[in-house]
């Protein structure tokens, strides 16, 4: 595996030089795809310096050991820090989802459970909330729908990293959390003190770079515009300023209306539908290539029940990869990144099986 270093070492003094260049800045589209290959390749660079390093460490601490006996005591922690060096260059030569430093679209909509579902669901956006300020990334609520009790029946929200960097991407650590979000608590409106079970819905979605990475032509658009309404159905706009936008050849249809004009609202429509159509074809790529179909964690059934959120017992569960912790409370106010990384990890596991049984 470590032999491929020496064509990503060419490759990222040519990224370098691309760089150097101030046409490629004039360009923004470009740009940016050559600053997220150069991020991703000084991660790997930078450990492969470390792994020689400590190669010729080991080497030379070796070579003094046979003529000098005090430097054997070295070696162990020597040895050690090699096996670390190399482990974590062999996760970095894993190929890279190709989407990992793009923002994120995400959908959370109410599940089974009516109500309870609909405040759990907004419990879920306010969680994910909290970790992108905690990560520093800026967020945009595109269309929301809420429910009489404050909950959300629906809603769409945008993330924008902040890295070029495709480990610290947004798709990065938000592509697994597509799936069923399950909860047990106690819910507000229950007098008796029972637990409930309900669920939400979160469907992640890789956001569009450049509206021409996914041409779309508008006869394959059915728009259809309508008013307005709020909670109840209550009229909120006595225009039609509502958009309902369906592409034929895929049959995804996207609805906006939290904007006051029609054109914002197509606007934001378009937005969402370039995403999910983005991610059908990744879906369909995916589904070819052996690397991500033995993959446990990246699965595409959004039908799956992937974690439950239990009040009571004050846990959290997720039932891909094995992790529990006992600290739910942290967790909703946006500590989610020990439940993120057990993903990750999980995923590179995955891949790195995959790529021994190709070999």
């Amino acid at each position: 595996m470590f032999e491929s270093v020496q064509t990503l070492l060419a490759e990222h003094d040519e990224l370098q030089n691309q760089l150097a260049d101030p046409e490629l800045h004039s360009d923004p589209a470009r740009s940016k795809k050559v600053n997220r290959r150069y991020a991703e390749l000084a991660r790997i660079i930078a450990a492969y310096h470390e792994w020689r390093q400590l190669t010729d460490d080991v080497a030379a601490a070796t070579e003094m050991a046979a003529e000098d006996e005090s430097f054997a005591s070295e070696l162990p922690g020597l040895t050690e820090f090699l096996e670390v060096a190399q482990e974590k260059l062999r996760r970095l030569l894993i190929p890279r989802d190709p989407n990992d430093a793009r923002d994120v679209i995400m959908e959370i909509k109410m599940g089974e459970g009516g109500a309870e579902s609909a405040l759990f669901a907004g419990d879920l956006l306010r969680m994910y909330l909290h970790y992108a300020e905690s990560k520093k990334w800026k967020t945009e609520i595109i269309e929301q729908t809420s429910s009489d009790l404050g909950g959300i029946k629906d809603v769409q929200v945008a993330f924008k990293g902040n890295s070029s960097d495709p480990a610290e991407g947004i798709w990065a650590h938000f592509k697994y959390e597509g799936g069923v979000h399950r909860v047990q608590r106690v819910p507000a409106t229950e007098s008796q003190g029972r637990i409930h079970t309900s669920a939400a819905g979160v469907l992640v979605f890789p956001e569009v770079d450049e509206p021409e990475e996914v041409e779309i032509s508008q006869n394959d658009l059915k728009i259809d515009v309508y008013r307005s309404s709020g909670p109840g159905g209550q009229s909120v706009n006595t225009t039609d300023s509502a958009v309902r936008i369906t592409h034929l050849p895929t049959g995804i249809v996207v609805a906006m209306q939290n904007e006051k004009s029609q054109l914002q609202n197509r606007e934001a429509g378009m937005r969402v539908l370039r995403a999910r159509i983005l991610a059908r074809y990744q879906e369909e790529a995916d589904a070819e290539a052996s690397v991500y179909r033995k993959s446990q964690i990246r699965t595409m059934d959004r039908s799956e029940r992937i974690r439950t959120y239990n009040f009571p017992e004050n846990r959290i569960a997720d039932h891909r990869t094995g992790y529990k912790a006992y600290n739910l409370d942290a967790v909703m106010n946006g500590a989610l990144e020990p439940v993120i990384q057990s993903c990750i990890i999980a995923d590179e596991e995955s891949r790195l099986d995959a790529l021994g049984a190709d070999e």
